[in-house]
């Protein structure tokens, strides 16, 4: 059964702060994530998170809900890019690998086409495309016509749904600028199921150590190196957590068990006006409503939260 909390405490452990365990940046959508020690704010998330896409023929995002084995792709980053204020320059390359194929190198210098009428679920606009070499691997490895394309940023803005917070933009998450799921709350998951799965399912961007089991699911307003984050959403989850990230298979689980306590019906979460009723849920999505400029996020840094919601019947989904 699910311990969730609805007595109003914030599901701190007394005597302990919670803190940053660990920080996953996504340079590709859908493709394997990396983690780092620290990572610089940018208006639309974490610098390089989500800054890529692969696109099908149609000009369409590609994701691992259709296609799986862009769970196999692994992506480097050079440690630099991760220093506040670094510009990439034309011997600064973006590294990727996948099983069976020979090493691509992307330059990180911004490329000089464009192509229009690309798509991101309910985001239309143009991109910068980052030439015939890559679209080659990723046609290759995928067996379909594919082009590696980046978010035009000098053109191009996409809001977050104005339901849940204004102001704000992102690149090409799903949703929100940021995702933070808590340790305490993969492990009770992984105690409801007979095989545990890796957090790698779930691709959180802050991973969080010493809170209570699902205690993130209420906090409205947390601080994390002065800089101030408002909780907007908890993340329904898709399919991509039934999708090993290390062999591309999928099942049924972890979602299948989550059903009967992460479930909108078992939390007992208002979705009069939602679009995600059948899906389970783990994390909070957030923004940053802090002047981000010159900020880092690094492990180890403490979490303050400052205001909760009062009850589950008060949190968005």
């Amino acid at each position: 059964m699910s311990d969730r909390r609805t007595d109003g405490s914030s599901g701190t452990v007394a005597g302990v702060s919670p803190t940053v365990k660990s920080i996953f940046i996504y340079p590709i959508k859908s493709c394997k994530g990396i983690s780092v020690p620290k990572a610089p704010l940018s208006p639309t998330g974490f610098v390089w998170d989500r800054h890529w896409v692969v696109i099908n023929s149609k000009g369409r995002g590609l994701t691992q809900r259709v296609e799986p084995k862009l769970a196999l792709i692994q992506v480097e980053l050079p440690p630099e890019a991760f220093s506040l204020g670094w510009e990439p320059n034309n011997s600064s390359y973006m590294v990727v690998r996948a099983p069976g194929m020979a090493e691509l190198k992307v330059s990180m210098a911004k490329p000089c086409i464009r192509s229009d009428g690309v798509s991101v679920w309910e985001w239309s606009g143009s991109v910068l495309d980052d030439g015939d070499e890559a679209a080659k691997w990723f046609t290759e490895f995928l067996g379909k016509t594919s082009r590696l394309v980046r978010f035009n940023e000098d053109s191009e803005t996409r809001p977050v749904n104005p339901k849940y917070a204004t102001g704000f933009n992102v690149k090409f998450p799903d949703a929100f600028p940021f995702h933070l799921v808590s340790e305490a709350s993969m492990d009770a998951v992984n105690e409801q199921l007979k095989e545990p799965v890796s957090i790698n399912r779930f691709r959180p961007n802050i991973f969080v150590h010493g809170c209570e089991s699902y205690a993130e699911d209420l906090w409205k307003q947390i601080k994390i190196n002065k800089l101030t984050f408002q909780g907007v959403m908890l993340c329904p989850r898709c399919k991509v957590p039934t999708i090993n990230q290390e062999d591309a298979t999928q099942g049924s689980e972890p979602t299948e068990t989550m059903m009967k306590f992460r479930s909108f019906k078992a939390l007992e979460v208002d979705t009069s006006t939602t679009q995600y009723k059948g899906r389970v849920y783990l994390g909070q999505m957030l923004v940053c409503d802090d002047d981000y400029k010159g900020k880092i996020v690094s492990v180890g840094d403490i979490i303050e939260v400052e205001k909760i919601f009062p009850s589950y019947a008060d949190v968005a989904v």
